[in-house]
Formats: structure tokens, sequence, C-alpha cells
């Protein structure tokens, strides 16, 4: 359970909704997620490609589009690097294809993540010179590469950079007039990433693959193309990927990325790329039906796994397979592969939740938790720290063994505390790292773990509040009027939902459980017959942890009432309070609403 704020942001909602054609209640939703301007709310409600912003407010867009249409007018031999999860796949995709079009010689090359490790390293730069490869462009890294990029010019290369990951920075000495950090910045002959302090980008939570993108379209701009109709067809087909990514790296779902995503939902149904559709197939997906959830927990993971257990490389060649045999054998192994990925994942979280079991026996639970996992395979860190920052809502950090030494981890934070900002302040114990506020990545010598763990809790100003994890409902709102099957339907018009973009939570007090069964292989999923105070009948769905809703229950109202409750024989004697959205089940052509609850009280 969590501690409930309904949110009370005040608007004119009745003006809004006139002019909207939408309905107060919707208004209202509106402003609770910030958009409240006239100009907001037409963005938000009627947004479409045409609104993106300018590629130009990138510092160095302009530079880079330059360089790279210079190489391919001189038959320079072009290498894309990317990064080995869903946002790297998907941005050297599009810069490969998109390379391609203006006649470029162009190869890719997506990190080992066992071997090489994330991003750029001087043995990618070194293969790719042997590869007479002479010019280099990275996608979704190459930000924090200051070393690696300055041997690639030592050799001779040209190299661009398009990244969106925070800038490496120097905080200031004891004593400096100026006390600002200063950016560290690779030398490459140029440094495209929405993050750095020039320039005047418009908005700077982007994924890699829609920096790749807009480096794209500034090329079509300056040598004349966008105009013309190959081009026009490449840049409507590549935003299905750039919103596969910008879901995929969790960034939030406002301003241009949710324009992104909802172009992206609405155009993957007419894909002509044969991977994707055979991995849309693969898993019984209807692509006219998707929404961010398939993207991120269904399309985001297949594509995830071969990075992660194998090779990143085998989910880009299924994006560049041609043969629809081939396409549906390539993705039926990736699904493969991601459902051997789930199960190596709940052994990994069940040995981290033992360990900080016993760290909360020996003295508490520390504030920040850094969990070393030897056996576990390292690319599964970050879903394991994800998952255990859920459980405990506390900054994690997982650690593995790291296959060529030392040990490597990634790091899952909440809201209150800067990840990035906090591993800046312990980077003297690493050998690589980097991320932004709310995840990292981190490599580091097995003797500094325990010093790494002691320094991050002595150096973290977290209270007890900020642990405290915290449900916004939107509003109160009786049941009654929630399942109104038009309203429902008007609230698909807020979507895609996700982070930065929350899907609607409402509030009832005194909802009556009448009945109830637990459904699902691994009996994960609860359905409920419930009342409320108006004496009508709902059916309500549950998917979160059912062993600590039974066991509230048990406590409120006693073992012989849940047990009568699950036989079917409630009395109507367990009333809770429910936090809730409503929804449509379709089944065989027939539609019926069904209260979907998230916490309850």
């Amino acid at each position: 359970m969590s501690k409930w704020m309904v949110t009370m942001k005040k608007s004119d909602f009745d003006a809004t909704a006139a002019k909207f054609g939408i309905r107060n209640v919707t208004a209202r939703l509106l402003t609770n997620r910030g958009v409240t301007t006239d100009e907001e709310v037409e963005a938000y409600l009627n947004g479409d490609a045409s609104m993106l912003h300018d590629p130009s407010g990138m510092e160095d867009m302009e530079k880079g589009a330059d360089i790279m249409l210079e190489r391919i007018s001189r038959g320079a031999k072009i290498r894309v690097i990317g990064d080995y999860d869903v946002d790297g796949i998907c941005s050297s995709y599009i810069l490969v294809q998109g390379l391609k079009l203006f006649g470029a010689d162009v190869d890719y090359v997506l990190p080992d993540r066992v071997k090489d490790g994330y991003g750029l390293s001087v043995k990618l730069v070194d293969n790719a010179g042997d590869d007479g490869r002479d010019t280099i462009i990275t996608c979704d890294n190459g930000i924090a590469a200051f070393d690696q990029i300055a041997h690639a010019k030592e050799l001779g290369m040209t190299v661009v950079v398009t990244d969106h990951h925070e800038v490496p920075f120097e905080s200031p000495g004891e004593g400096e007039k100026d006390s600002l950090a200063k950016e560290i910045l690779p030398p490459a002959d140029a440094v495209i990433d929405p993050k750095r302090e020039e320039g005047h980008c418009d908005f700077k939570e982007i994924c890699g693959a829609v920096v790749a993108y807009k480096f794209l379209q500034m090329m079509a701009r300056i040598s004349g193309r966008s105009k013309e109709q190959e081009f026009k067809d490449f840049f409507d087909e590549m935003l299905v990927f750039a919103g596969i990514a910008t879901v995929c790296d969790v960034m939030e779902l406002r301003d241009e990325n949710r324009i992104i995503v909802k172009e992206s939902l609405r155009r993957i149904a007419d894909t002509t790329n044969k991977g994707l559709r055979a991995l849309i197939n693969v898993n019984s997906l209807d692509a006219g039906a998707l929404s961010a959830y398939h993207y991120g927990f269904v399309i985001g993971p297949c594509l995830n796994a071969s990075g992660r257990l194998e090779l990143a490389s085998r989910a880009m060649a299924l994006f560049l397979e041609e043969d629809e045999a081939k396409a549906a054998k390539m993705a039926q192994d990736l699904k493969a592969l991601n459902d051997s990925r789930k199960n190596l994942t709940v052994k990994g979280v069940e040995e981290a939740g033992a360990i900080i079991e016993d760290m909360m026996a020996d003295g508490g639970l520390p504030k920040v938790l850094v969990v070393y996992l030897p056996n576990v395979h390292e690319s599964l860190a970050g879903i394991i720290a994800g998952r255990i920052k859920e459980k405990y809502y506390r900054p994690t950090i997982v650690l593995t063994d790291g296959a060529e030494g030392g040990a490597k981890g990634s790091g899952r934070s909440i809201e209150s505390y800067d990840m990035f900002e906090n591993l800046s302040a312990c980077k003297d114990l690493f050998t690589k790292f980097g991320g932004h506020k709310m995840a990292a990545g981190l490599s580091l010598p097995k003797e500094n773990i325990e010093e790494f763990r002691q320094r991050l809790n002595e150096n973290c100003t977290l209270t007890d509040k900020d642990f405290e994890s915290v449900l916004h409902i939107d509003m109160v709102m009786p049941l009654q009027y929630a399942a109104d099957m038009s309203l429902i339907k008007e609230f698909e018009r807020l979507e895609p939902f996700g982070n930065g973009n929350p899907k609607p939570v409402f509030a009832q007090r005194d909802v009556k459980l009448l009945s109830g069964s637990i459904l699902g292989k691994n009996k994960n999923c609860g359905k409920y017959r419930v009342s409320d105070e108006s004496g009508r009948f709902y059916d309500m769905m549950y998917f979160g942890d059912l062993g600590n809703f039974n066991e509230f229950l048990k406590e409120k109202f006693g073992q012989s009432a849940v047990d009568s409750l699950y036989e079917g024989n409630g009395s109507g004697e367990i009333a809770i309070g429910v936090a809730y959205y409503p929804g449509i089940n379709s089944y065989m052509g027939r539609e019926k609403v069904q209260i979907v609850m998230s916490d309850y009280t």
C-alpha cells in the first residue's frame, strides 16, 4: 500500500471542456498532468508528427550533418556504433538505414555486453580501423567516451557523436571563482546531445533513437532531399522505431515524446519491416491495437534479451531481414531467449531479496541498497535492481562479476534521489560509469564494493519521508460515474500512458467485495464481484501482489471473511477503499466495463 495524495490543481475546467469538446473530468485530468494552455491542450489531444521540434536546436546538429554529408560524398567508409539495449538497437537501425538512403558505405557494430561493455571502447575503435573504416558515428553512447574518441582521432578518424545521456562534468575545485560544474566533452568532430549546455534545444528528454532520427532529418534538410517521397516514407516508417525506443528507454511521455509514441502506435500496423511484424506475430499481438504497455513489456524485452544473454546484433539482424520465413524463425528465437531471461530474473530477485532480508536483520535497511550477486548474469543486474527498488522503495544498485574481471552493475533510483549525481561523487572508485538521474551503469574493482556501499550511504541525505511510496490520485470518483463506456473511451484520448503521462487514478471508499477468484497460470491475478454505495455491481480486477492483498484483508476482516469471499459467499462485510482505473474488457466482439484496482486501503 502507498500513501494516497489527491491532486488538487485548479483551472477553468468548464472552459477547457467546452472549447475542446471533452468532459469536465477529462479537462481536470489534463490539468493534473500540467497541460493547461490552449496550445498545450491542442498538442496533447491532437498533436502529430508535424509538431515535432526543429532538430537545429541541438548544438552541433548542423555541423555534424554537414560533416556526414561531406564524408559520404568522398566515399568514406562509415561505421555506426550503437548500444546493446532497445534504444541502442533502434537508433543504430535508424542510422544505418538512413545513411544507406544517402548512398553511404555504412556498416554497424553493437557492443558485446560481456566482452566490450557499454558504448565505445578502444577495442571497437581499433576494430573499425582494422576493417578499413575511417568514420565513426555513435548513437545512444559516446558522450562519456573521451579517451576512446581521442584514440580514434589519433588514428586519423572522423568521429560524430549522437547521444542523449548526461554530459560528464568536472566539479569546481575548492576556492575556484567559477562555482559551476564544467562539462567534459569528448574530442569528436561534432558532439550532438540534447543535454549539452550550449544550443537551444526545446525539449531535452529524448532518447538516442530520436536524436538519430533528428540527425537524419537535418541531413535531409541540408541536402535538399526532405521533400522527396522516398525520404518522407523513410521518416514515417522510422517514427515507429523511435517510439519503441522512447518507451523502452523509459523516457517521459510528455511534449514531443508523447507525440512520437502516439504516432508510432498509429503507424506500426502498417510497418513494412518484416522482422518487426514477425515479432508482433510471434507474441500473438494485434498490431492494430497495441499500447505503450506492449512496447515496454512484450516487444522491448524480446529485443533486450538478445543484448542481455547473447548479442544485440541478433535483434538488429531481425530488423534488417527481408525474408519473411527467416524473420519468423529469428523472432521465435528472440521470444524463447526472453522466456529464459524471465526465469533467470526470478531467481536473481529471490537471491537479492534474501541478502536484503539479512541486512535488515543485522542492522536495518540501508538508505541505498548495494547488492552483490556474483553468480548472476551481469546482463540481468538492471532488471533485478528495478524489481528490488520497487519492492523496498530504495535506490538500488545490483553488482555482478564481470566476465573479464572486476564487478559490473546497474542502478535504479527513486524520484527523490539523483543517482547520476550521487555516483559522480564516488567516481574515483569506478573504472567506468554513466547514466542519468533514475538509472546508471558502472564497473569497479571488487575490492571497492564495500567502500562504495559505505560512501553512498554516508553521503545520502534522504529522509524517512522520501522512502514513502506515494500514489497520486487524480480525483475521488464514484464507481457508478466512472463505469460510463463513453467516458472511458474519451479517456483513451489521453493515451499513450507511461512514465510522465500516467494512467488516471481514481478513488472510491467503501467498495464491498462480494466474491473473488484467483486466476492465471502463476495465480497472480484476482477477479472480484463488487458493489458500491449505490447498490450497483461491477467486475474488478487486481494484478498486484495478491499475497499482500489477502494478508491485508485477513488482518482487517479475519480469515473466515476472506475464506467466504473466495468461496463466493461474501456478505459484504469486506468494504475497502479502492484506487482504480475504469477499463473496457473486450471479448468475442462484446465490450464490458471492468474496474482495475491499483491500490487499496
